[in-house]
């Protein structure tokens, strides 16, 4: 089985790069089921509805969440009718929506999962070690796959050595810079932060001037959300379905001069 991951997608310039490479990767790496941090697709902080169609009509099957998942009041009118939306189990408030969702890929069940991290975030009620547990008491599925969303490599990294034996993926979200540290730990795909599908020429994603004005002078900044060219970040997982291990991770990093071919 392949798993092609795509990482925070920020505003309408990420939208747009999901757009434009998902369906060509799927088709070029035999893909089997794709998944997207969608939660800070809508003006960067948060998700619509009309985004959470648009995100699936470019092939993206199940979009996961994180700490901006309830930055839109608006999610609460179609959070229960997103069937393909999941978010974090832990995130203050909870018990809204479902916080995790189990495909059926070609007879393989695969238990999708959204957890926060704890250290440096904040609206967390529970430990995401705790939560696993519970899930893995709780679902009954063939392969199961995270999407843990935090600042810290280290508590990501400490997760993933935890559960190796237990879990086939583990990719990180939040900071939006991919990292080098995609690895097989035990039966477990790793890698610390997948990174972000949005403008290039930014600071994660935001408006260069306006963060570098909050820095230089504390003055409170909208965090605009930036414009222009865009790179895409995912990653792709290899899993032998029969022994229920990982057998490989790889990095995808589009940037803007290797778009335009």
């Amino acid at each position: 089985m392949r798993i092609l991951f795509v990482g925070d997608v920020v505003g309408a310039v990420g939208r747009k790069m999901v757009g434009e490479h998902v369906q060509s990767l799927k088709e070029q790496h035999n893909v089997d089921l794709v998944i997207a941090n969608g939660e800070n697709s809508a003006h960067g902080k948060g998700i619509t509805y009309k985004i959470y169609n648009q995100l699936l009509n470019y092939g993206v099957d199940v979009i996961t969440m994180g700490n901006h998942t309830y930055s839109k009041d608006t999610i609460f009118n179609f959070i229960d009718d997103a069937k393909n939306m999941i978010v974090p189990m832990n995130l203050e408030p909870t018990g809204y929506g479902q916080y995790y969702k189990v495909v059926d890929v070609g007879g393989v069940k695969v238990c999708v999962c959204n957890l926060m991290c704890e250290v440096f975030m904040h609206n967390v009620d529970e430990s995401p070690f705790t939560c696993m547990n519970e899930v893995l008491d709780e679902v009954d599925a063939d392969i199961y796959f995270v999407d843990l969303h935090g600042e810290a490599t280290s508590e990501k990294t400490a997760f993933a050595n935890v559960f190796k034996d237990k879990l086939q993926v583990v990719v990180g979200t939040h900071t939006h810079v991919q990292t080098a540290d995609e690895r097989i730990i035990g039966k477990c795909a790793f890698i610390s932060d997948v990174g972000m599908c949005g403008a290039y020429d930014s600071i994660i994603g935001r408006d260069v001037e306006e963060v570098t004005i909050r820095f230089l002078t504390n003055e409170k900044t909208r965090f605009t959300v930036a414009e222009g060219e865009g790179i895409f970040s995912a990653v792709l997982i290899d899993i032998d379905t029969e022994n229920k291990c990982a057998t490989n991770i790889s990095r995808i990093q589009i940037r803007p001069e290797e778009s335009k071919g």
